[in-house]
Formats: structure tokens, sequence, C-alpha cells
């Protein structure tokens, strides 16, 4: 399902929902991550590439390629859901198909199936090198709609 050039936005109230949600999180702020698209039921997430995200042999690490990973399934449900709601990640699971390089890494969340209280996403992670991008990650995650409890 991989889309280069993303076309589709979210209505500005969802993605400024979403934005404001994103900034509260303390790890993708340490991390240096940032939202690079937002689409209904579709996020993707950029990490640069710095030395502090990386792994002893100079890739980037599991840890930080698994969070902009699950950050972004997660997000990509988040559109989907109500207003009043928030989300949290009931499971996911992840493979590392390659090692991470490149100037960074962009995770996509795009949702599978959105039901009233769990929501499916396919997780998919790539290493970009100036214009060449290569799939090194891939997974699906399980999210649950906490619908009453805003996000906040």
């Amino acid at each position: 399902m991989e889309d280069q050039t993303p076309q589709e936005q979210a209505s500005p109230e969802v993605q400024a929902r979403i934005r404001a949600s994103f900034e509260r999180q303390g790890l993708m702020r340490h991390l240096g991550a940032r939202i690079a698209h937002i689409a209904p039921g579709r996020v993707h997430i950029m990490l640069p590439r710095r030395p502090e995200v990386t792994q002893q042999h100079g890739y980037f690490h599991a840890g930080a390629t698994s969070a902009i990973a699950d950050s972004a399934g997660g997000y990509a449900g988040f559109t989907l859901f109500p207003e009043n709601a928030s989300v949290l990640t009931v499971e996911y699971k992840i493979n590392l198909l390659a090692p991470a390089v490149g100037d960074h890494i962009e995770a996509v969340g795009t949702v599978l199936k959105s039901g009233r209280t769990l929501t499916v996403c396919q997780l998919e992670v790539f290493g970009v090198q100036g214009g060449q991008r290569t799939l090194v990650a891939t997974g699906q995650q399980t999210l649950i709609c906490l619908n009453g409890r805003p996000d906040e």
C-alpha cells in the first residue's frame, strides 16, 4: 500500500486535533519525529537521522522504528474516531525486513478496518535516502476507541 505522493488531506479540524495530540507526546518530541501527512485513515511520521536514534552499527534503532510506526498507526485510526474520543494501542506486531538506513525514516499508518470499538491498521516504515524509498519494516496494529474520553 505504498503511496509516495499522498494527495488527500484530512479536514482542518481533524488535522488540528491530531497535531495537538502529537505535540503532547514526549517520546515523539524526544526522538525528533514530526507528522508529515494526515489524511482520513492514513498518517505519515518522519524521523530524521541523528546519532541519538541509531544503534551500535549506525542503523536506525528498532525501538525508534517501532515507536514511530505505532504512532503513525494510532493517529491514522484517530483520524476516523469521534471528536470526543481518544485512542490507545491494544497490541502491535512489527517485522524488521532490512536495516533502516537513510537521511530519515518514514512510518505510514493505514487503517484497514475501522470499527466502533476496535480498529486494525497496517504499519509500514521506509528508509529514505534522496529519492529512494526502501521498505524496512511492516506490521499490524489493533487500537481501541475510548469514546467519551476526549484526548486532552
